[in-house]
């Protein structure tokens, strides 16, 4: 698949342009808006990163023009960090919005997302590689143990619904394990101080649960 990266920083271009050749994707670069549209006439774009503060032509008008010619997605990528700026963005057309800074891996699975390669979850603020058990919480890298990354997927898989201890404990550490319920407890609390108290619910008496509505 082709991307089109159009940005007038060669340090972002360099960085991004790694990432993605390393996952097989073939890469043009652009360092101004003329040139990116160039670029997009003569080749088969499949995923235009675009930089809002280009010269020649801004972000904003690259993205309409591209929107308003074909159905490629565009992603915009840009140190312009308010709510109105990713308004305005996603208003003219652009499918995505990442604030520099920003983590290359954040930015490769929103890429795949957009291209329908990857299975990303979103809860709340938290974006999940369920592939490779990676969690990520405003961009930064959260630790979880593989118990609670398990513990978190179960809750996810199965959100609207109460789980109790039991059950948890049964399809997280299987029908063999021989310990106490608690442990599932102890395992919520401290996966909540890492993703944050408002995903995993407590049914007092009954057992947890992630809400429908994320």
């Amino acid at each position: 698949m082709n991307i089109l990266i159009a940005d007038d920083s060669p340090e972002i271009v360099h960085i991004v342009r790694a990432y993605l050749k390393k996952d097989g994707f073939t890469v043009f670069t652009a360092s101004n808006g003329e040139e990116a549209l160039d670029i997009f006439y003569q080749e088969k774009i499949d995923l235009a990163i675009v930089d809002w503060m280009m010269p020649k032509l801004d972000g904003i008008e690259v993205t309409k023009t591209i929107k308003a010619e074909s159905p490629v997605k565009v992603l915009m990528l840009t140190a312009k960090n308010t709510g109105a700026d990713e308004f305005l963005s996603l208003t003219n057309g652009a499918d995505d919005y990442i604030t520099k800074p920003f983590h290359p891996q954040v930015l490769m699975l929103r890429i795949k997302k957009l291209l329908g390669l990857a299975q990303t979850i979103f809860i709340q603020d938290l974006m999940i590689d369920p592939t490779n058990m990676k969690v990520w919480k405003k961009d930064d890298t959260i630790d979880l143990t593989k118990k609670e990354f398990e513990l978190l997927m179960m809750l996810f898989k199965n959100r609207g619904t109460i789980l109790t201890r039991e059950q948890l404990l049964i399809g997280v550490w299987g029908m063999e394990y021989d310990g106490v319920e608690r442990t599932v407890d102890t395992h919520i609390r401290r996966l909540r101080e890492k993703v944050g108290t408002s995903i995993v619910h407590t049914k007092r008496g009954v057992g947890y649960t992630i809400e429908n509505e994320l």
